[in-house]
């Protein structure tokens, strides 16, 4: 029987940090609406750190911008 490869682990890099690193303080803005969609659920939950690649710092500011997007009615808090 023959074994199974696995598969290499995949790095996820953070879609916001540059080339020299993490730029502080770490800033995401909340009226990028495209942007931001691609970090929740269908369901209007945020990704995990793990799921979305996202560095701490980064994942911080992006839960602050989704929660003023919400506020400022841009994104919902709930899905469709």
């Amino acid at each position: 029987m023959k074994r199974k490869k696995l598969a290499a682990a995949r790095t996820t890099k953070c879609r916001f940090c540059t080339k020299d690193g993490c730029p502080r303080p770490a800033f995401v803005d909340y009226k990028d609406v495209s942007n931001l969609k691609k970090l929740i659920t269908s369901q209007g939950k945020l990704f995990s750190r793990k799921r979305s690649g996202l560095c701490a710092a980064f994942q911080r500011a992006t839960s602050s911008a989704v929660k003023r997007a919400r506020f400022m009615g841009l994104l919902p808090y709930v899905g469709e």
